[in-house]
């Protein structure tokens, strides 16, 4: 047998598998309710939901305060089609239009320089890698909870990080 199944530590994980494995970590209470964060975008990219409609996702990673440091937060902005849940989804779309042009701004603007409709590329390009101070709100539906990010400002502007927590 290959070595591929060898731990670090020389253990054979095949001869050891007894069918059952708890890998840890438990579950994490979301980070509390209007918690300003240092956050770094981990990734973007243009995504479908189930029904193909789509939307910009950006994954955003904490970097302080220390206690949420690598925690990630998953942004949906609805600004290729509208979002199926929405009561309004044209106030949705704008607002998803502010905070992603905002985002772009703080990242250097490339997007909106380009004139044109981002694609996956696009994003990926011009926003993974770059800061951001963002507002970390917390939602609830169907007896779970989770975050959002609220508000999204430039490192070093208005909105200070959270020394330690909300």
């Amino acid at each position: 047998m290959s070595g591929f199944w060898n731990t670090s530590d020389g253990e054979n994980t095949v001869e050891n598998a007894t069918g059952e494995y708890d890998a840890g970590g438990g579950n994490f209470d979301p980070i509390p309710d209007d918690t300003n964060c240092l956050m770094v975008i981990d990734g973007a990219e243009k995504a479908k939901d189930q029904s193909f409609n789509e939307y910009a996702q950006i994954t955003w990673l904490v970097v302080k305060p220390d206690q949420f440091a690598g925690r990630k937060i998953w942004q949906k902005l609805w600004v290729f089609d509208p979002d199926p849940r929405a009561k309004d989804k044209d106030k949705k779309r704008d607002n998803a239009l502010r905070m992603l042009a905002n985002i772009d701004a703080i990242c250097g603007g490339k997007l909106a320089k380009a004139g044109r409709e981002p694609d996956s590329d696009d994003l990926a390009l011009a926003l993974t890698g770059k800061q951001a101070v963002c507002k970390a709100k917390v939602w609830e539906m169907d007896g779970k909870e989770g975050n959002w990010i609220a508000a999204v400002a430039p490192k070093g502007g208005k909105m200070e990080v959270a020394a330690n927590g909300a």
